[in-house]
């Protein structure tokens, strides 16, 4: 019996009543199935624990990606012998026997992913193939191969995911950067990392960054095809810069092919750049042309909250990067601009403020802070940069009464010719939904003076 035919009639659990859970669970119904969903949350559609349910019933649970693998519904699961598996690996079997053909490319990172991912499916599409970006951007990976007919899938994924998935396999898988974030899920960098790299096991070609220090130390640890990027001149099997020109030298039948140039980014700043180096590769290895790799990317535009000018008046700018949701984003939102009024803070989730506050000194003219973890940057930048001004806004304030305090100080400290950066390098939810909220309270702030 197929996989999908077994699951009519049986007993299964989603954990999560979110976006991923919701469409895992639709789509298990669908099927036959009787499924319970679990969600400790407290929502209104699922349980909050498994009092009352006769385990033994059930043939498999679905984990969504924000759950720890240590958590005691998870643990209580597993001692049951119930098998445990993600919604990437669901979405793999179903794969398997609904679209045998299709082929996946995953990627991965500390930061980019979304952009990169979302460039890597345009410049695909750009060359007439039907492929979409789902998983950790966009619809669930479930959602996506159960309802649409594809070629290739270009699924973004979180350490959270990975680290919940064993089964599903890509044609090729790209690995952006890996610094500290998450260390409050994952318990240590080394175990964050690890997780990254665990897409290295599950793929048949790696495509890893080259000037991350992190990736070039777990490199020699991947057994599969690897191909490596770099903004420095590219060696055999590379893909680099040479004056204005992005050189492939690693998928060409040649030495050395031209896939675009610096003019066709609409933002050429070191870290969109090697982003788009990730998503061309990618998009090698299924067969697309430098022409369609050009021409996708000078159409191609950076979603909101990603160094997004919001405004230019009185010689000062204003840009929202609140994606920049940890120090390594934040860092490189730093470096982006020779001089910035930074705003920073949330929850830290963990990760430590001091390198961020060593590499980006120089570019720091004064600091607005705020937010749970506000005294943590406050130290890093008294033992390290004491020179920066600090000024931290109310913990009390939220959402646009927070930003409207933030802008008026910026605009106190700022002369012609300032930047005004928010780059948080940390999590938003002490204060705000989202970090779109964030950014776009930002905005609103900005545009109402």
């Amino acid at each position: 019996m197929s996989f999908i035919a077994s699951l009519s009639g049986s007993s299964l659990l989603v954990l999560g009543a979110g976006v991923t859970g919701t469409s895992t669970a639709k789509y298990l119904r669908s099927t036959g199935a009787t499924v319970e969903v679990i969600d400790e949350k407290g929502v209104a559609s699922a349980r909050t624990d498994l009092s009352g349910l006769e385990l033994s019933r059930f043939k498999l649970a679905i984990a969504s990606p924000g759950w720890r693998l240590d958590n005691p519904i998870v643990n209580q699961i597993r001692a049951a012998g119930i098998p445990i598996i993600s919604e990437i690996d669901l979405a793999w079997r179903i794969k398997c026997e609904l679209r045998p053909d299709q082929r996946w490319l995953a990627l991965t990172g500390t930061n980019g992913k979304t952009t990169t991912v979302q460039m890597a499916a345009a410049i695909i599409e750009k060359a007439g193939r039907r492929v979409a970006a789902c998983g950790n951007v966009g619809e669930p990976v479930i959602e996506t191969v159960t309802e649409r007919d594809l070629e290739i899938l270009v699924i973004e994924l979180s350490s959270f995911q990975l680290a919940w998935s064993d089964e599903a396999h890509f044609a090729a898988a790209a690995i952006l950067n890996i610094a500290d974030d998450h260390l409050d899920w994952h318990g240590d960098f080394a175990s964050y990392a690890g997780a990254k790299f665990k897409l290295a096991e599950h793929s048949d070609l790696v495509i890893a960054n080259h000037d991350d220090q992190a990736i070039r130390e777990l490199l020699g640890g991947v057994a599969t095809r690897l191909i490596t990027y770099t903004l420095a001149t590219p060696a055999p099997h590379q893909i680099g810069l040479v004056e204005n020109l992005i050189v492939d030298r690693a998928f060409p039948s040649g030495d050395a092919e031209v896939l675009f140039e610096l003019g066709d980014l609409a933002q050429a700043v070191p870290h969109h750049l090697a982003n788009a180096m990730a998503a061309a590769a990618l998009a090698r290895t299924v067969g697309v042309t430098d022409e369609a790799i050009r021409t996708a990317l000078r159409e191609f535009k950076v979603d909101h909250h990603r160094l997004e000018t919001i405004s230019e008046v009185d010689g000062i700018t204003w840009i929202d990067d609140s994606k920049a949701t940890n120090p390594h984003a934040a860092l490189a939102a730093l470096r982006s601009q020779l001089s910035s009024i930074w705003i920073a803070g949330g929850l830290s989730k963990g990760a430590d403020m001091d390198p961020l506050i060593r590499d980006a000194a120089g570019r720091i003219k004064a600091a607005i802070l705020i937010g749970t973890d506000a005294p943590k940057i406050a130290d890093s930048l008294s033992r390290l940069a004491p020179q920066i001004p600090v000024h931290q806004i109310a913990f009390e304030l939220r959402g646009l009464e927070l930003m409207r305090e933030v802008v008026g100080l910026a605009r106190e400290i700022a002369k012609p010719g300032d930047v005004v950066l928010l780059a948080p390098a940390c999590a938003s939810m002490d204060q705000f939904t989202n970090y779109a909220e964030r950014g776009e309270l930002f905005a609103r702030a900005v545009r109402e003076r």
